[in-house]
């Protein structure tokens, strides 16, 4: 499903030319449940930001579900990842003026769905995160771990490829992460294809593959405990 070779991004700081990533490359195929790891400076942001078609590479190629990302153009890039990539957020990204059942929906509207079907699956989707008894609460009604659980299931609404999750867990207190990590785990067994952005070696391991980067270079890429 995503195919990076020879992933190449760079930097202009100044006079100085700094490179965030150094020759990446990396396969991940359909249903995999995979977590990237480092300290801060290593990369895996930058990374999560080419995933998600955000940022392009300086160099190298990035094929995502047979499509060559770089030969796309801006508005066919903003269709795919509409259409194919699910977004989690550390901060969770609500619209505080909507409830939870409208802030699902969003990525339906965007993608030209109509109402009695974008609502159809913004309903199914907070079903599917525990949250039906929740829909018509406000983010500023909800804890964090239902903000966050607001936030997957507006991930799920297109049926997208992937899902991309940056560091999920974040601003959570352990409970309220370990649910989320819970949730992923069942979504992925389910079938969808989860790669998650963490610092946390703890949370890593709870993937079914840990790929580990430091200084723009993947320094390992093995199997984790899964959930």
């Amino acid at each position: 499903m995503i195919e990076l070779k020879d992933i190449v991004k760079t930097y202009k700081m100044g006079q100085n030319t700094v490179t965030a990533l150094d020759s990446v490359s990396l396969d991940i195929s359909m249903g995999e449940f995979v977590a990237i790891i480092g300290p801060s400076g290593s990369g895996k942001s930058t990374l999560m930001n080419i995933l998600g078609c955000l940022d392009a590479p300086t160099s190298g190629t990035y094929t995502l579900d047979g499509h060559d990302i770089s030969l796309l153009s801006d508005n066919r890039l903003a269709e795919i990842r509409s259409a194919k990539i699910g977004f989690i957020f550390q901060g969770y990204n609500l619209l505080t003026k909507l409830n939870a059942l409208q802030n699902v929906e969003l990525p339906a509207m965007y993608l030209g769905l109509g109402m009695g079907e974008r609502r159809e699956r913004a309903q199914q989707a907070l079903e599917m995160v525990g949250l039906s008894d929740r829909m018509h609460h406000r983010p500023t009604e909800l804890s964090g771990g239902q903000q966050q659980r607001v936030a997957i299931a507006r991930s799920l609404v297109n049926h997208p490829s992937v899902i991309l999750a940056d560091e999920p867990t974040g601003n959570l207190d352990s409970k309220s992460g370990a649910d989320i990590i819970r949730i992923l785990g069942e979504l992925n067994e389910a079938g969808n294809t989860i790669v998650m952005i963490t610092h946390d070696r703890n949370i890593a391991e709870r993937a079914k593959r840990v790929i580990k980067i430091f200084d723009g270079k993947i320094v390992s890429d093995k199997g984790g405990n899964g959930i």
